[in-house]
C-alpha cells in the first residue's frame, strides 16, 4: 500500500490531471512509495472516501479546484470522520488565497499555497520522518523549470486512448486582467525548449494525437512559438490536433507563415478576447488592440485552416447589456468558429474584487461564485444571459447547426435576435439541459417559422442538410412534410405501417 495517495476529483473522466502528475514526477525518492487515485465529480463522495481509504495511505494529497471543491469538502469530511490520523494535505488555486475563511481548509491538516511541485515533496518528507511543519498553510516559491522533472512519461496507455492529454511550455502571463488567476503569476517562465520538445517527441511516439497546451500566452514568445509550430509541422500526420490559448492582438509575419501551412483542422486556437468596450478593458486592466485583433482573425479565417474559439464574458464591471450584445455582433461577423459565452466569477484572490461597491458586484457565495447581478444587470436579466450561454453552446456551437444558426437573426442583430428565440425556447421548456437533439431541431423549426416567419422549405432544407451533416440519414418526421420524398421515406413509412400492425397482436401488457 503506498504511503502517499496523490488525488484530485476531475470535472469529466477525459480531464486527466495534470498538476497530479507534476507532484508525481518530482517527488523523488518518495516516488516509488506513491500513487495516483483520480476521480470525477459525478462519483458519489461516500464511494471516493471509501476506494481511498481502501488504499490505507499515511498522506492523503488532494487537488482543489473551483469545479470540486464542494465535492471535495465532503470526502475529506468522511474521511476525517473515520481516519483522522490520515494525513491530509490540500493544494491548487482553489485553496491558495483566503483559506481562512474555507470549510475545506478547517477539514485538513496543511494547505500548500501556490506551485507546489517541489514544496509537497518536501512536506511528505517531513511528515514521514515525524517531524511536523511549522505552520498550517504554507506558500510554496515559484519553483524554477530547470529544477523540475516534466509530468509526461506518467501519463499512461489508458490515458492515451481515452483522455486529454495536457501539456504547458510555460508559466505566468504578463497582463493583469484582473478577473483571472493568471495575472497574480508574473514573470511568464518558460520550460527549458530542449527539455519540453525531448517530452514531446516521446508522446508522439507512444501515438498521442491531440495536444492540449495549458499556456495562458502560447505566442508570447516568438522564437518559442516558432520552435513548438515548426516541431509539430515538421512531423505532422493526419489525425493530430494542437489546442492554443493565443494573445488575440499578437501574430506576427513570421508566425503567420507557419500557421497557413498547418492543414484544416490540425490547430484550435482559444483567443480570449472577453470585452469589445475599451472603458471596460481599461477598467480591469486588459490590454489589447482590437484592430490588431480584427486583422489577425481575418487572417485566420481567409488563409488558414485554424478552428478558432473564441471568448467573452458576462457581467464585467462598467458593461451593459447592449454593450456586451454591440461586442457579440462584433465577434460574429469575425467569424469564429466557436464562441464561449462565459459569466464572470469571482475567482478566490484576484482583484476584480476592488469593484464590487462601486459597480455594485453581486456574486453567488458557492462555488463557481458566479456574478448574480451589478449595477447595470439585475438578477433577472443575468439569468437570461446565463440560458443565452447555454442555449449559444447548444445551438451556435454545437456543430450541430452551422447553416440554420445564422436563420436565427436572418436582417437582424445577432445578439437581440438570438435573446430572443433563447427567451422563447426557455418558455416552452423551462430547462437549459436534457434537451434532445430531434426536439431542438423542431423546436427551432417552430420559431423559424412561426416566430420568425421565415418560408418553411427553406427551413427545413436548411435543417435537413445540418441533420445530414452530423452523419445521420434517417429524416425527422417534423420536415417530411417540407421536403420531397425519397425512396428511403416510403420504405421507411412501410416499416412503420408494418409495426402499427403488428403492435395490434401483441399482448395488452406488453
Amino acid at each position: 500500500m503506498p504511503d502517499i495517495v496523490l488525488t484530485t476529483l476531475n470535472a469529466k473522466y477525459i480531464h486527466a490531471a495534470f498538476g497530479l502528475r507534476y507532484l508525481m514526477a518530482n517527488l523523488g525518492e518518495l516516488k516509488p512509495s506513491a500513487a495516483i487515485a483520480e476521480f470525477d465529480i459525478n462519483q458519489r463522495p461516500l464511494d471516493i472516501a471509501e476506494a481511498l481509504l481502501a488504499r490505507e495511505p499515511k498522506i492523503l494529497g488532494f487537488g482543489v479546484y473551483i469545479w470540486n471543491v464542494t465535492e471535495t469538502t465532503e470526502v475529506i469530511a468522511a474521511i476525517k470522520r473515520v481516519r483522522p490520523e490520515v494525513i491530509v494535505i490540500l493544494g491548487g488555486p482553489e485553496v491558495s488565497y483566503e483559506t481562512e475563511s474555507q470549510a475545506i481548509v478547517a477539514l485538513a491538516d496543511y494547505v500548500i499555497t501556490g506551485e507546489a511541485d517541489l514544496k509537497f515533496a518536501e512536506v511528505c518528507r517531513q511528515l514521514l520522518t515525524g517531524e511536523k511543519p511549522a505552520t498550517k498553510i504554507m506558500a510554496a516559491p515559484l519553483p524554477e523549470f530547470s529544477k523540475l522533472e516534466l509530468p509526461y512519461d506518467l501519463y499512461t496507455e489508458q490515458d492515451i486512448a481515452h483522455r486529454v492529454i495536457y501539456v504547458e511550455a510555460s508559466r505566468g502571463c504578463p497582463f493583469t486582467c484582473e478577473f483571472c488567476l493568471s495575472s497574480l503569476d508574473i514573470p511568464v517562465r518558460q520550460v527549458p525548449l530542449d527539455k519540453m520538445l525531448a517530452a514531446l517527441q516521446r508522446l508522439l511516439d507512444r501515438g498521442v494525437k491531440n495536444f492540449k497546451f495549458v499556456d495562458r500566452t502560447f505566442n508570447l514568445n516568438l522564437n518559442v512559438s516558432r520552435a513548438f509550430l515548426q516541431f509539430f509541422l515538421d512531423r505532422y500526420q493526419p489525425g493530430l490536433f494542437f489546442h492554443f490559448e493565443m494573445i488575440p492582438d499578437r501574430l506576427p509575419e513570421a508566425l503567420r507563415e507557419l500557421i497557413a501551412k498547418f492543414p484544416p483542422g490540425a490547430l484550435q486556437f482559444e483567443v480570449g478576447i472577453q470585452s469589445f468596450n475599451d472603458e471596460v478593458c481599461e477598467l480591469i486592466s486588459r490590454r489589447q488592440d482590437l484592430g490588431r485583433l480584427e486583422d489577425n482573425f481575418h487572417f485566420l479565417r481567409s488563409s488558414t485552416g485554424v478552428h478558432i474559439h473564441a471568448d467573452l464574458i458576462v457581467g464585467l464591471p462598467g458593461e451593459t447589456i447592449e454593450s456586451f450584445g454591440a461586442g457579440f455582433d462584433r465577434l460574429i461577423a469575425l467569424g469564429p468558429q466557436e464562441i464561449q459565452v462565459g459569466i464572470l466569477k469571482r475567482l478566490r484572490g484576484t482583484p476584480i474584487i476592488r469593484h464590487d461597491a462601486e459597480w455594485q458586484m453581486r456574486y453567488n457565495a458557492y462555488p463557481p461564485y458566479e456574478i448574480l447581478q451589478n449595477k447595470f444587470i439585475d438578477f433577472a436579466t443575468m439569468q437570461r444571459m446565463r440560458r443565452f450561454a447555454k442555449y449559444w453552446d447548444l445551438v451556435g456551437n454545437s456543430g450541430n447547426f452551422v447553416e440554420t444558426t445564422p436563420l436565427i437573426w436572418k436582417d437582424a442583430s445577432p445578439f437581440a435576435a438570438f435573446l430572443r428565440w433563447s427567451d422563447w425556447l426557455f418558455a416552452q421548456i423551462r430547462r437549459t439541459d436534457t434537451i434532445a437533439l430531434a426536439r431542438l431541431a423542431e423546436l427551432l423549426f417552430q420559431y423559424l417559422t412561426t416566430e420568425s416567419h421565415l418560408e418553411p422549405k427553406l427551413v427545413a432544407e436548411t435543417l435537413w442538410r445540418d441533420w445530414q451533416r452530423g452523419g445521420r440519414t434517417e429524416k425527422p418526421e417534423f420536415l417530411r412534410a417540407h421536403l420531397p420524398a425519397t425512396e428511403e421515406d416510403r420504405s421507411s413509412k412501410r416499416r412503420l405501417s408494418g409495426l402499427k400492425r403488428q403492435g395490434r397482436h401483441l399482448p395488452r401488457s406488453v
